[in-house]
């Protein structure tokens, strides 16, 4: 099979095309034929060593495909059943060995390409809007980057729950896309000298000088401060990713000073530590895409050969929407 292989720990260019054996199904997994594999910042994070990996290693942990064979002890699914799943390591390949317990069946209805885009930011955007914050009708929602996956998906089943999703952008283009799933604001954030104090201005200035009940931070370092002041008091700050590198220590007294302020860094895992909220998730998103309830935009899809391409226009910030490989 092919596949794409991280080398060593390092930039795009570390990644390599290469032919594998296929692998074989054993005890509680799945072989499945790739037919997309989602792009994302935590397989970035692999790559470049920020999160420790042995190397080589092939890249990836999501997608959607088919069947091709089922190892022992599987209960559940068969050979020819359409699956994606969030958490499989290797699946920028044309095969991969999929656990039994992180794959779901992909509703009739649902495209395979579309379900690659679902289940990491898909899951992701669920349980930010109905567990982490339960967001509800007259809450104030800030959101940075409004036009990513997350991003377009967390302002959509937020403004369905009734929120009022603020969001922030870079160019006219993002505020475009971030306004048509439901954004009621954009904020151009490369248009601020100083992030950090006119962000919250701006924040106030649209919720009457209150400031919203939560922001969902992606991005880390360069937001965390304007999130933290944007913030109304016992407001939460939801800071899910690091994208633009991770959060320095702070003191823990701020949260204090800024309005008894809730803290949280939650990750997909911790919110499908079970198979029925796994399956409560993935069939919440994918059957409401399927529905036409919820609109998935896949941004741009790239062979796989051209993985590389793929993380330099994710990191470079030049995407909208899921990025996906397709063997």
């Amino acid at each position: 099979m092919h596949a794409i292989r991280a080398r060593a720990a390092g930039g795009p260019e570390v990644l390599e095309h290469v032919e594998l054996p296929d692998p074989e199904p054993g005890p509680g997994q799945l072989l499945v034929r790739v037919a997309a594999a989602g792009v994302n910042f935590i397989d970035t994070y692999r790559r470049s060593g920020t999160y420790a990996m042995p190397y080589p290693h092939v890249v990836g942990v999501e997608g959607a495909g088919v069947v091709e064979a089922v190892g022992p002890d599987v209960e559940g699914f068969a050979t020819g059943d359409r699956v994606a799943w969030n958490e499989a390591r290797g699946s920028y390949a044309e095969l991969v060995l999929v656990p039994a317990d992180n794959a779901v069946a992909v509703p009739a209805g649902l495209d395979l390409t579309t379900a690659a885009a679902l289940p990491l930011q898909g899951m992701t955007a669920h349980y930010l809007v109905t567990s982490t914050f339960e967001v509800g009708p007259g809450h104030d929602v800030l959101l940075h980057a409004g036009a990513g996956g997350v991003g377009l998906l967390v302002t959509q089943l937020a403004t369905a729950r009734g929120g009022r999703v603020v969001t922030t952008v870079s160019t006219p283009q993002k505020a475009e896309l971030s306004r048509a799933a439901g954004a009621v604001h954009t904020l151009d954030y490369t248009r601020m000298a100083d992030v950090t104090t006119e962000l919250p201005a701006a924040v106030r200035e649209l919720t009457g000088g209150a400031g919203v009940h939560v922001v969902y931070d992606g991005v880390g370092r360069t937001t965390f401060d304007g999130s933290l002041a944007s913030l109304r008091p016992r407001g939460t700050l939801v800071l899910f990713g690091a994208a633009s590198g991770p959060v320095p220590a702070f003191d823990p007294q701020r949260l204090n000073a800024g309005g008894s302020l809730f803290l949280t860094r939650p990750t997909l895992a911790h919110y499908t530590l079970t198979r029925e909220e796994l399956e409560w998730r993935s069939s919440e998103v994918m059957e409401a895409a399927a529905a036409g309830r919820l609109d998935v935009r896949v941004g741009a899809t790239y062979p796989l050969a051209d993985a590389a391409e793929a993380h330099r226009a994710l990191e470079g910030r030049a995407t909208t929407g899921k990025v996906l490989l397709v063997p």
